[in-house]
């Protein structure tokens, strides 16, 4: 479960300023930090088929999200593609 600590520190690392709690880049790291904690549920409990509809729902966004920023700012997907350690 994301906690409130857990997801200040995801918009800690990539925000633009102060008050950023909604950009691409936020919105791209608190979905990565929750598709990790979903995928240790899910390596658990093997048999939560719910659960692991909701994580593809997630991948699904977070690769939305991810094609957005490629198209209108490549300098910041290439950012936080490094910052988050994600594959591309």
């Amino acid at each position: 479960m994301l906690t409130k600590r857990k997801k200040a520190n995801e918009i800690a690392k990539v925000r633009q300023h102060d008050t950023d709690t909604g950009s691409p880049q936020v919105q791209i790291a608190v979905l990565t930090r929750r598709i990790e904690e979903l995928s240790d549920h899910l390596d658990r409990n093997r048999k939560d088929k719910h659960s692991r509809r909701g994580l593809l729902g997630l991948v699904a966004d977070r690769r939305k999200h991810l094609t957005y920023l490629e198209k209108h700012n490549k300098r910041a997907y290439s950012t936080v593609v490094k910052k988050l350690g994600l594959k591309k």
